[in-house]
């Protein structure tokens, strides 16, 4: 039993090698997804329970992840998985968190439709949106997964394993069996993919919640999934990030696809949700920079947020908010203060 778990280990680690290796050139990606995912023998986490999919409109389906950070009660399901049936097959949108939650969400599809998968979208590097991939290469090796460039290259490297080993600790180890399976294919801002009646054009605006966010417009549909850009009742996390690059990124969006209905990544999806976080977001910001006018630091930032009444307003329906809005104040006055010389 001692050499197994030896044996193991040391596959897992050589695997993950090859990973890193592989992913200094662009041509290896492909390849490198089907070997991450093949590893064989590895103990696994127990299932992920079922949650049903919510139909949004005709074809287009949210597994709807509950509120709560990684934890052994919720086996890391904190992230939603959106997908959406076309002639071509059914496009995912964000896997998931684990083996176990992207074996769930495929179950979830089958209940709906027997049509193969024709993609898988990861809008950023953060764990609980791409974990998921290793379902989906395990059912397809060939099954074509697309990021940003930033994306790809953040989980073929330090991202992955830092993302596996931090699930795995959150989650009491109920992501175990779970290997990096890297992005395949890389998109950037305007690329549009055909799956017959469905177009998905991806937004790219710089740096928002992460360096590398894409948003995916279902163009037919006049739907933008936006990923971790906006959330619902929730605040996103910011420390890879830039509240004037949400802006930006806010600002494109509308102006690209006025009208449109959003998809989060966190929370339930709405028509008015880019308006509430913008407004969220500015509450905050402002506070900073007001705070950095007063020749003050991140305390008084904070201060000034909590007094603000669009924060106010907002922090009495987003999760985390008392844990979190220290950080918060902090991270825009740094960004206000540097961005006021």
């Amino acid at each position: 039993m001692e050499f197994k778990e030896q044996f193991l280990a040391s596959r897992r680690r050589f695997l993950r090698n090859i990973g890193v290796t592989a992913g200094v050139a662009a041509a290896p990606l492909a390849w490198s997804s089907r070997v991450f995912a093949e590893e064989e023998l590895v103990i696994e986490g127990p299932p992920m329970p079922d949650i049903p999919a919510t139909e949004i409109t005709e074809n287009v389906y949210v597994i709807v992840s509950p509120w709560g950070f990684p934890s052994e009660d919720n086996q890391g399901m904190m992230s939603n998985v959106t997908f959406a049936i076309t002639e071509k097959g059914v496009v995912v949108i964000d896997s998931g968190a684990s083996l176990q939650i992207g074996r769930m969400a495929l179950r979830q599809i089958r209940e709906i439709t027997g049509k193969p998968i024709a993609a898988v979208f990861n809008t950023h590097y953060h764990g609980d949106h791409w974990l998921g991939n290793h379902a989906f290469v395990n059912e397809n090796p060939d099954v074509p997964i697309y990021a940003h460039e930033r994306t790809a290259s953040a989980i073929r490297t330090n991202q992955g394993d830092f993302w596996v080993s931090l699930m795995e600790r959150s989650t009491g180890n109920a992501i175990e069996g779970t290997v990096v399976t890297p992005p395949n294919k890389v998109v950037g801002h305007g690329d549009e993919i055909d799956f017959g009646d469905l177009t998905i054009r991806v937004h790219f605006y710089g740096t928002a919640h992460t360096p590398s966010d894409i948003s995916l417009e279902l163009v037919e549909k006049k739907i933008v999934h936006v990923g971790d850009i906006a959330m619902n009742n929730r605040i996103a996390f910011m420390d890879d990030g830039s509240f004037l690059g949400t802006f930006k990124a806010f600002d494109g969006l509308e102006q690209s696809v006025p009208g449109a209905f959003w998809i989060p990544a966190h929370g339930f999806p709405a028509n008015d949700l880019i308006e509430h976080n913008r407004i969220f977001f500015q509450g905050i910001y402002e506070s900073a920079e007001k705070a950095v006018e007063d020749m003050a630091g991140p305390d008084q930032a904070k201060a000034y947020a909590l007094e603000d009444d669009r924060v106010q307003y907002y922090a009495r329906v987003t999760n985390g908010f008392d844990e979190n809005i220290g950080k918060y104040a902090s991270l825009a006055f740094l960004e206000a203060e540097a961005a006021a010389f």
